[in-house]
């Protein structure tokens, strides 16, 4: 079981392997949400399969892209993501944007704990026949955040042997799928769709990189216990060809399977259209092992969201932080369950406002790594005035300044089921990349300002 929280990992027990991050990033794109994403560029979009494959390359490309430039402050510093913030933004400084994160993240564990508790649910129904009650709901998803709890309590090694061997079975099976789907589908059909609308293939692109860039600030969280000297190229390789070889397939596979029926697209349950789709020797292992795969993604959100909790002041153990994001994972997944309307849109909401808010932090805290910012070990766990990443009043106001800026921009570009900015329909709006004009702002606003002073060096000094 693994202790160590926050604290800097020391060179002499940086033993990890660059090749271990790329069942890690493939088992955090073991969902079948990404099925349900594929179909819907089909419904809703109107693209081809021709776009859906060039949609299902770029996003992950691009997403996974920067979780693995943001994973290299990891090699550097040794720390979880959150707490390398604390040398960009201030001891507490960084108190907004982890704040900010770590809500947000509540939302991305429960769609997980959601989407886990259908499959579980589907499974059910086709050994059993059983028909969900409220009772059957409570229960299942409790198990599924039970178990995801266990997995992140139990820390990095029990993540990567369980992504590994996941990883494994998950893509045979899916190779099974791909093949029973070959044959059944009526592929002169399915390919003389006429094209869509380029700026729906650019939307579809935007969106389905969120997913990505939520997972951003968690790169270092599994890199820390890499050598410093582990290769920048290697890194991320490692985290985008893990990412590809999972969504790809399934991206395309939804959009096939919505050819055959596409009201699969706007179904409550995302998973109810498999198996009406794929018989039940396909069907049944697959949504188990779907299960596993969407269990690691949890655990995975759920380790980091616990160094995210001490950051902002938890003093608890390392599992213990991990079991408050589980508790409210599980009131939230009951309340998603039992009285969202479209799980769908609900859904393609909250990760576009998810891209968003994560995208701020991204910003800025990627042109610092660019400035080749090195990391004092003992600064970062130093939360008082005496720390060397105090600033000013614990505020790196300029880090500060550009992230809350870029985040109001974003939100300006951004259109959702409940929420919509006054600029969302606007070219940049109506294509969802609000994340991307974030990322700009504030990245180039933190570019234009001057670093903060250190104590004792510079402007900052005094100001305690």
């Amino acid at each position: 079981m693994e202790t160590r929280g926050l604290e800097p990992v020391p060179d002499g027990e940086r033993t990890g392997r660059v090749r271990t991050l790329f069942p890690t990033w493939a088992a955090a794109n073991m969902t079948v949400l990404l099925l349900t994403m594929g179909a819907g560029l089909i419904v809703f979009s109107g693209l081809n399969l021709w776009q859906v494959l060039v949609v299902a390359t770029a996003a992950p490309a691009i997403g996974y892209g920067l979780v693995g430039v943001v994973s290299i402050a990891g090699t550097r510093g040794g720390a979880p993501g959150l707490a390398l913030s604390r040398a960009v933004f201030g001891q507490r400084g960084n108190l907004l944007p982890g704040a900010l994160i770590w809500i947000a993240r509540w939302g991305w564990e429960t769609v997980n704990a959601v989407t886990g508790t259908y499959a579980l649910l589907a499974v059910g129904r086709l050994l059993f026949g059983a028909r969900p009650s409220t009772a059957l709901i409570v229960s299942v998803l409790l198990a599924f955040v039970a178990s995801s709890y266990l997995v992140s309590g139990l820390g990095v090694d029990a993540l990567r042997v369980c992504c590994t061997w996941s990883a494994y079975l998950f893509g045979g099976f899916s190779v099974l799928v791909l093949i029973h789907l070959g044959i059944d589908t009526r592929w002169r059909a399915a390919l003389a769709r006429p094209a869509g609308p380029l700026a729906l293939m650019v939307a579809g692109i935007g969106t389905l990189a969120a997913g990505g860039i939520s997972w951003v600030p968690s790169g270092p969280d599994f890199t820390r216990y890499l050598p410093r000297t582990a290769s920048v190229r290697s890194v991320v390789g490692a985290t985008v060809g893990g990412a590809l070889l999972v969504f790809l397939p399934l991206v395309v596979m939804g959009a096939v399977m919505a050819v055959a029926t596409p009201d699969l697209a706007v179904s409550n349950d995302p998973v109810a259209f498999i198996g009406a789709l794929l018989p039940d020797w396909i069907s049944v292992p697959y949504l188990l092992i779907a299960v596993v795969g969407m269990v690691l993604i949890n655990a995975m959100s759920l380790y980091s969201a616990g160094f995210t909790a001490q950051t902002l002041g938890f003093r608890i153990p390392r599992a213990w932080a991990v079991g408050v994001n589980a508790a409210i994972s599980l009131l939230l997944g009951g309340l998603l369950m039992l009285v969202a309307s479209s799980f769908l849109d609900s859904f393609v909401s909250f990760l576009t406002l998810l891209a968003v808010t994560f995208s701020a932090w991204i910003g800025v805290f990627g042109v610092d790594q660019l400035r080749g910012r090195t990391y004092d070990a003992a600064a970062l766990l130093d939360p008082t005035p005496s720390s060397a990443y105090w600033y000013t009043r614990g505020f790196a106001v300029p880090a500060v300044a550009a992230w809350g800026t870029g985040l109001v921009v974003g939100l300006l570009f951004t259109g959702v089921e409940w929420f919509s900015g006054p600029l969302a329909t606007t070219w940049i709006g109506r294509n969802g990349l609000g994340w991307a004009a974030t990322i700009a702002v504030s990245g180039a606003l933190y570019a234009l300002l001057p670093r903060p002073g250190i104590p004792g060096t510079g402007p900052g000094d005094g100001a305690r």
